[in-house]
């Protein structure tokens, strides 16, 4: 059975930072891409960044470029994402994805259950 599941969410005062965590089972973990996702109140879920299976090669959203990093570790099944300078408009359930991919069309099959970010003014 296919799990992910995120950790480290919280409330943070803008400008500080927060580290997610996600770890998985139940699938090959090193053949997939993962990635981090976000939705926020009253909003649809959006992409913040996703990283290709040997964590080399990393996409960012622009609104958090420079501000985030993803990384994984393959030997543990796991993805973190570091979150830095965090604003108010980073508010959101942060939700953990693996995605397969095909040739240059990546499609997200498993999704964590979400943690929350809140980051206060």
């Amino acid at each position: 059975q296919v799990h992910l599941v995120e950790s480290g969410g919280g409330l943070v005062q803008a400008g500080g930072s927060v580290r997610l965590s996600c770890v998985a089972s139940g699938f090959t973990f090193r053949d997939y891409a993962m990635g981090w996702y976000r939705q926020a109140p009253g909003k649809e879920r959006e992409f913040v960044v996703d990283v290709d299976y040997s964590g080399t090669d990393a996409t960012y959203a622009d609104s958090v470029k420079g501000r985030f990093t993803i990384s994984r570790d393959n030997a543990k099944n796991m993805v973190f994402l570091q979150m830095n300078n965090l604003k108010p408009e980073d508010t959101a359930v942060y939700y953990c994805g693996a995605s397969w991919c095909s040739g240059n069309r990546c499609e997200v099959s498993h999704w964590g259950q979400g943690a929350q970010v809140t980051v206060s003014s």
